[in-house]
């Protein structure tokens, strides 16, 4: 990903003496602002988007946005040791102080700070090891594709140290003891007849800890003790793993407390003959013994990680508390922490439980006022650098663009990484829609409208002979003709055997290729032109398109309201249209299987208001997450007026300011396109 600030600073604005000079967060007021006198210098910075590096699990590499008047701003930072992307900055503050400023992303991942609910974007009210009735409130900041969060007296209060090396934001805190960690049962609500699991971590100081989901953990299957009785298959779903890593060490007790013992190895039983020979008695499986929650408790290089095998259904739920600093992991069929934030003007994170019927489905969602001076919105992709193919986890799209948020757009190949459905930007088709789906197009007004898309692209001869094209920069393959611009890339590379292809340059058939085998040569399209590419029973109409052919296009889209809007992403199906439920996801070619599965969902629709949300849906309580048609009830209850089905499942991600909201990103696949809220210039 892009690198801004190393892009934008050269090596020469800072001196090896500069570069020594550093902050620290208990320092005096007077040293603090000698240090902003003699460390300010200035920044010329321009982000290449076409920049890219591998994407850590934790927390995607972050771009550092254009600065002015920062005494030092990078995209790393060194908590305790270890290197962790995450933007920062140093600025004057108030009577010559030098304040902090991290990206509310990186902190609240990285530290493990819980954001409480606010209706003013420019105070973060938070909660770490502190109360919860008189919350710490900090000021916070946009700065190009990220809202920081000035975090100078925290890091005091806390006994933190800071400083700024180069590109890097080094943060030292209080060394920690664990000194103990108790699971018990608790009641999961005042009046639940059931309990839930729960592990207490008494911590010595306030430290940061993380949490992250990770993969399926394979059952062990306990063998009959009958060796003529096949092992019975597990028709559970397998727990999944989680790890809390906290900085601090662990007493030794508490590690032996919780290292596994290793299995002990099952008798081996002879088959009994006398059996075999006579009639079969059905005999009970053995029920195997639920897994520990608390897996292993392990140290490395200073950090405490605590390993749980998590049933499915459930998940942890962290907070803390203070007096004794303790931190608190609920195992709960709801862990979601419902939230209401006042992100930027006109943009507004949410996440609560919508109910439909008995069903409890967990929502995160952003709302956003694209009538606010400044919001934007624009399709973005992962194209690599030779055309349109490419895939990469949204986060890191995102970052590239220099997006503020973003949700994932439409399907795609995940073999081929090509785009299934439409991509417009800028009046212009990246990839034409298909199967007459469901998308949402938009302008920079405000302006949306969704609807159910076709492009109707014909060939027409010089003797008015019309042929249809039916696909435009697609990886949707089928018998018939394709047009390839120079929107797909410099080169076009045959998707099928025995293609014929037709080069046509300013409106004229210029050459005739067999297009072979498929993937073996790569055809260049010309910048004043376009490919044909004829397949199957379509290439029967090469005769009668000869090398000197002049030809024209003749394109329109229905419904024709789509043509009036720059911007286009299609998806579907389509969902809800004026207030009512139009799912019909026979009709937009989607399968029987895809229907009926219950999955993760993402969603985009408009409001009575104007007001445009992009949804993240996940697994209700108990259970998976909703089939299509829940989708469709779920957004009508939360007022939407039109709405659009998105890919969904591992792909649905939703982004803001450096973070997924909805999920870990180790946890999220990689797609082909979203689309992206930007902050425009003022």
């Amino acid at each position: 990903m892009p690198n801004c600030c190393q892009s934008g600073i050269s090596d020469g604005s800072v001196n090896a003496k500069d570069e020594r000079k550093f902050f620290w967060a208990t320092v005096s007021p007077i040293l603090l602002t000698i240090l902003c006198l003699i460390t300010t210098y200035p920044i010329n910075a321009e982000e290449s988007p076409k920049t890219t590096k591998s994407t850590p699990k934790l927390i995607s590499q972050s771009p550092a946005p254009p600065l002015t008047n920062a005494v030092f701003s990078g995209n790393q930072i060194s908590l305790n040791g270890r290197t962790l992307p995450g933007t920062w900055l140093q600025q004057p503050g108030k009577s010559g102080q030098v304040t902090i400023n991290i990206s509310d992303g990186a902190f609240r991942q990285l530290i493990g700070v819980n954001f409480l609910n606010s209706s003013n974007f420019a105070k973060q009210p938070i909660q770490w090891f502190s109360s919860l009735t008189q919350p710490l409130v900090l000021a916070t900041r946009l700065v190009g594709a990220y809202r920081y969060l000035d975090i100078t007296n925290f890091a005091q209060t806390s006994g933190w140290q800071i400083q700024a090396n180069n590109n890097t934001l080094l943060i030292s805190t209080p060394k920690t003891q664990i000194t103990n960690i108790v699971q018990s049962l608790e009641p999961l609500y005042a009046s639940a007849p059931f309990q839930h699991d729960q592990i207490l971590v008494d911590l010595d100081h306030p430290t940061p800890w993380q949490v992250a989901q990770g993969s399926a953990i394979a059952k062990l299957q306990t063998p009959s003790t009958d060796p003529d009785t096949p092992t019975p298959k597990s028709t559970t779903p397998p727990n999944r793993q989680w790890t809390i890593t906290l900085d601090g060490i662990a007493d030794p007790v508490l590690i032996e407390r919780y290292t596994p013992q290793p299995p002990v190895a099952p008798p081996t039983l002879l088959p009994n003959l006398l059996k075999q020979l006579s009639p079969a008695i059905p005999t009970q499986p053995i029920a195997p013994a639920p897994e520990p929650l608390i897996q292993k408790v392990e140290v490395v290089k200073n950090q405490t990680i605590i390993s749980l095998s998590v049933p499915f259904g459930l998940s942890p739920q962290v907070s803390t508390v203070a007096n004794p600093n303790r931190l608190i992991i609920d195992i709960r069929p709801d862990p979601l922490e419902e939230r209401d934030i006042t992100w930027a003007p006109g943009l507004l994170w949410r996440q609560h439980y919508v109910n439909l019927g008995t069903e409890r489905f967990p929502v995160v969602w952003l709302e956003v006022n694209p009538r606010k001076f400044g919001l934007v919105l624009k399709p973005m992709w992962a194209a690599s650098p030779d055309g349109l193919a490419g895939t990469a986890p949204l986060i890191q799209t995102a970052q590239r663009y220099l997006a503020v948020a973003g949700i994932n757009g439409g399907y795609f190949n995940r073999k081929n990484r090509l785009p299934l459905g439409a991509i417009r930007r800028d009046s212009q088709w990246l990839s034409g829609p298909i199967l007459n789906r469901g998308a949402i197009a938009w302008n920079d007004s405000g302006q949306f409208y969704f609807g159910r898309l076709t492009l109707e692209e014909t060939l027409i001869t010089a003797n008015d002979q019309r042929l249809p094209i039916l696909f435009l920069n697609s990886g949707y393959i089928q018998s018939g003709i394709a047009r390839y611009t120079s929107a797909w890339g410099a080169t076009y590379t045959p998707l099928t055997d025995n293609e014929i292809i037709l080069v046509v340059q300013k409106d004229q058939i210029t050459n005739q290729l067999p297009g072979g085998k498929v993937g073996a040569t790569a055809v260049p399209i010309p910048q004043d032109g376009y490919l044909l590419t004829l397949r199957a029973n379509a290439t029967s109409a090469a005769s009668g398109l000869p090398i000197g052919s002049t030809v024209s296009i003749s394109s329109a889209t229905t419904p024709a309201d789509f043509s009036r809007y720059p911007y286009i992403i299609g998806a579907g199906p389509l969902l809800v249209q004026n207030r009512q439920i139009v799912l019909d996801a026979k009709g937009e070619k989607f399968s029987n299987a895809f229907i009926a599965e219950k999955a993760i969902r993402s969603g985009i629709c408009t409001t009575e208001t104007g007001t445009l949300m992009i949804t993240a849906t996940h697994n209700r309580v108990g259970g998976y997450g909703p089939n299509l048609a829940e989708h469709a009830q779920l957004m009508q209850l939360m007022g939407c007026v039109d709405a659009l089905n998105l890919d969904g499942g591992s792909s649905t991600s939703l982004y803001l300011g450096g973070q997924l909201l909805d999920r870990s990103p180790s946890t999220a696949a990689r797609v082909h396109n979203g689309i992206g809220i930007f902050l425009k210039s003022r």
